[in-house]
């Protein structure tokens, strides 16, 4: 074998001494091939390092060997997002898949050439989601998408319950008045957060104090709504931020006001982490979400899950200086 020779299931075979159909058989373990040729054919490729066509595999599987992954066009700035990606990428590459992006932007007058689809955080009302499910495709979805479709499988979190464990934190740290920035009910995730802040002021007789945003809101238009808060009757002595990066937009406003506001976000980042002092916040541990969406979609394409299943992906609160008493 000449040293620039690509080793291939050929040369496997020529080299063991066996057919490529018997080599074939014997790396796949199938087919009537005794067990000592099996393992002269596998000693063979292991030292040859031969690698298995991943290509060739998927067409013989009818198989795109590529999966889609759509995150809405206006959130994919946010950090987040870009490790939710990272985490979906790394799984696909585990089952030897690649990931063709799809965003909201993106018209298509066909179905996209996938396998299956992961959708992050779908909102409601967008016409691209909404003729990705329309497909047929098997679908995972990460939150649970606020249309009349559903997706095959979900990956969800208990945002509602974490956000409350938040604000009794902040109680207990001195807060009686808490606002809330949020946006709209078009997110899962976003709608969860406003309906666990709602419960939680019903809960305790405390009158919410929100402020909502566009999901592509400005920094400008977060510290505008951080503002209206501040300036309000009632006297607010917290603040949570629900959309990823606005308490490390609105930290600066609160220290010029000098008002003591404790300060926490729904979305943990390195800004959120990095900030002076440090924001208390919700770790959403996106790539492990982007990695467990992948999983379901495999587990879904290879009939291991069934239509219909929903998991449970868990997040932390990452307790900082910014709500210290």
């Amino acid at each position: 074998m000449q040293a620039d020779e690509p080793v291939t299931i050929l040369t496997v075979a020529r080299e063991a001494g066996v057919s490529k159909t018997t080599a074939s058989d014997a790396l796949r373990g199938s087919g009537r091939v005794s067990e000592r040729t099996r393992e002269t054919v596998v000693r063979v490729a292991e030292r040859l390092g031969y690698v298995p066509n991943g290509s060739a595999r998927h067409l013989r599987k009818a198989s795109t060997g590529t999966i889609g992954l759509h995150v809405p066009e206006v959130l994919t700035r946010s950090s987040y997002y870009m490790s939710f990606v990272f985490g979906v990428v790394e799984q696909a590459a585990r089952h030897d898949y690649d990931v063709t992006l799809i965003t909201s932007g993106q018209r298509r007058a066909r179905p996209p050439r996938v396998d299956g689809l992961v959708l992050g955080d779908p909102l409601g009302g967008d016409p691209v989601v909404e003729s990705l499910m329309a497909t047929g495709l098997p679908t995972v979805s990460c939150e649970r998408f606020p249309g009349a479709r559903q997706a095959d499988g979900v990956v969800w979190s208990e945002h509602a319950q974490m956000l409350a464990r938040l604000l009794d934190h902040l109680r207990s740290a001195g807060s009686a008045r808490p606002g809330l920035i949020v946006a709209g009910d078009e997110s899962d995730w976003a709608a969860s957060v406003h309906r666990g802040y709602q419960d939680w002021c019903t809960a305790q007789e405390v009158s919410p104090l929100v402020r909502r945003v566009s999901f592509d809101a400005t920094g400008e238009e977060i510290r505008a709504a951080a503002r209206a808060l501040l300036g309000g009757a009632a006297a607010m002595d917290a603040l949570v931020c629900a959309p990823a990066g606005a308490a490390a937009e609105v930290a600066p406003l609160l220290r010029e006001a000098g008002a003591g506001v404790l300060l926490a976000s729904c979305v943990d980042s390195d800004g959120t982490r990095m900030a002076d002092p440090p924001i208390t916040a919700i770790d959403l541990r996106p790539r492990e979400a982007g990695a467990s969406c992948a999983e379901l979609l495999f587990e879904l394409l290879s009939g291991t899950a069934q239509a219909g299943t929903e998991r449970v992906h868990p997040i932390e609160l990452e307790i900082r200086a910014s709500t210290s008493s």
